[in-house]
């Protein structure tokens, strides 16, 4: 058994980008939270776009799910999610995750039905070989942060320092292939190790 999920890999520039909004969110942040507050940031070299979390899986899964992904999405267009804003989930005032994403103009067009559409292709996919579907709406987001004591004294934080309110222009995430991603527990923190990749088109 190992422990996978499918993803879109980001390029070494796009992480560098990450890794200074990190730096400027904890110059901001940090001096205005209380003792009490403790943040986790994601290491850069790890971030990226989850498209669906697997779980525990049989290792015997990992070539069928390869076919059914790539008879899924073979035919879908590569898509450049604009990264344009700094978010909190499930919301600022008393944040458990601190991400990024797209505006929600972009949202709300053309480009965002596509990667939807690609995102339901997969869970398709991985329906057909077993795998339970995933009920919540899909939103493209890269995960900076979480925060693990003290969600309201960050919330507090947030608010004065007013980092989520600018908008930003990071570039874009290009998704132009989808990776399976093997997770190993260490403790030093997660370590991912690529299975296999299936590129879209254009």
């Amino acid at each position: 058994m190992i422990r996978a999920f499918l993803a879109v890999e980001l390029s070494h520039e796009l992480r560098a980008e990450l890794a200074t909004v990190q730096q400027e969110l904890k110059h901001r942040i940090e001096p205005e939270m209380t003792r009490g507050a403790r943040i986790s940031w994601a290491q850069p070299a790890s971030i990226h776009l989850t498209l669906k979390f697997l779980g525990d899986m049989d290792e015997l899964v990992i070539d069928p799910l390869l076919v059914a992904v790539e008879q899924a999405i073979g035919s879908q267009i590569a898509v450049n999610v604009p990264l344009e804003r700094l978010g909190a989930f499930p919301h600022p005032q008393s944040p458990r995750v601190l991400w990024v994403g797209p505006s929600e103009n972009w949202e709300k067009g053309a480009e965002a039905q596509r990667i939807a559409e690609i995102h339901g292709a997969i869970e398709q996919a991985c329906e057909g070989v077993r795998f339970l579907r995933e009920t919540r709406p899909f939103s493209p987001h890269l995960t900076l942060a979480r925060i693990k004591v003290g969600e309201r004294h960050v919330g507090v934080a947030l608010a004065k320092s007013c980092v989520l309110d600018r908008p930003r222009s990071l570039g874009a995430l290009a998704v132009e292939s989808v990776v399976l991603m093997k997770s190993e527990l260490k403790p030093t923190g997660s370590v991912y190790t690529k299975l296999w990749a299936v590129r879209l088109r254009g």
